[in-house]
């Protein structure tokens, strides 16, 4: 059953702005198409321009769906005005609240999972279907939470684009030619909280849900935390700050085989995101099951109570929500 009144035509609002993120420019344009010239010239994410202008125009948006109204607060050093400028988007509006009753969904654009809960609120209260940025969550109260809300049949959905890679793509369909994993391990940059569940959320189609225990030995600028699985496979995970050039490097061994790739084409997984999505919104149907963004969160706080703790291994067991 869709959650929207005319799936043919889904009104969306994106709201807020961390540092560092620049989805409201992106993922707006993916909806919307967007100013060539202005986002070149004047997007203050270079990267963003660099990958939209490579896409042919008959392939860029997702038809049947508008980003209609934006409101960011310009804690990520930019405004919703340039945002909509750049990006096509016909109403700026001066609270998050303010888009409730003018449109289908909203789209919460931000990645400090300890925020979450109160920018879902108003628009969970009111019965709005959500998008939420990843991490959900990155503590036990609020995952449970959402959780709470979730059973309560509230339309919430949230990942990280890794989950839609291309390049990681054939691996979830199957490892068979590896024979039975035993290692695999996967990079990313900056943070644990925030960037974490991009290694996390990689790998999870590929290994199914299971996950046992989280070790992370390292600092706050250079996680490595060690994961193990029911399925007998051991999984590192590295997060440092600075190493942009290693991001989504994944390493898959088995007792028949290994493969090493690397995630190269950000639009594709951002688009494919959305279009999950979208399809939510006109079906009602959850791409995948929420019990799996709880594992995740699960991970994402073991490993960084691990690090507080002094690389102590935390169970998931020990993170309950229900």
């Amino acid at each position: 059953m869709s959650l929207v009144p005319d799936p043919s035509n889904i009104r969306l609002a994106i709201l807020g702005s961390t540092p560092g993120n620049g989805h409201p420019y992106s993922w707006s344009a993916m909806f919307n198409g967007y100013d060539r010239e202005a986002m070149t010239a004047e997007c203050p994410f270079p990267g963003i321009p660099a990958y939209l202008n490579i896409e042919p125009t008959e392939g860029l948006t997702i038809p049947g769906a508008q980003v209609t109204h934006i409101h960011c607060a310009g804690e990520g050093g930019f405004t919703a005005e340039h945002v909509a400028k750049c990006s096509l988007i016909p109403h700026v509006v001066d609270s998050p609240e303010a888009v409730i009753g003018e449109v289908d969904a909203v789209i919460i654009a931000t990645d400090i999972g300890g925020e979450h809960v109160e920018r879902a609120r108003p628009f969970v209260e009111a019965g709005v279907p959500v998008f939420i940025d990843k991490p959900l969550a990155d503590n036990t109260p609020d995952l449970r939470t959402f959780n709470q809300w979730v059973a309560d049949g509230r339309a919430i959905m949230s990942s990280s684009s890794m989950r839609y890679t291309k390049e990681f793509m054939p691996y979830r369909h199957s490892t068979r030619n590896l024979g039975d994993l035993r290692f695999v391990s996967i990079t990313t940059a900056k943070s644990w909280e925030t960037y974490g569940i991009h290694a996390l959320e990689a790998i999870y189609p590929i290994l199914g849900p299971g996950f046992l225990t989280a070790q992370n030995t390292g600092t706050l600028e250079r996680n490595v935390v060690h994961l193990t699985h029911r399925r007998g496979v051991d999984i590192v995970v590295i997060a440092n700050q600075d190493m942009v050039g290693g991001f989504g490097c994944l390493q898959l061994c088995g007792t028949a085989g290994r493969v090493q790739t690397a995630s190269a084409d950000s639009f594709f997984a951002f688009k494919a995101q959305l279009v999950a999505f979208t399809e939510y919104l006109r079906t009602g149907k959850h791409p995948f099951p929420f019990s799996e963004t709880a594992e995740l969160m699960q991970l994402v706080i073991a490993g960084k109570l691990s690090r507080e703790q002094d690389g102590r291994r935390v169970s998931l067991s020990e993170i309950t929500f229900n």
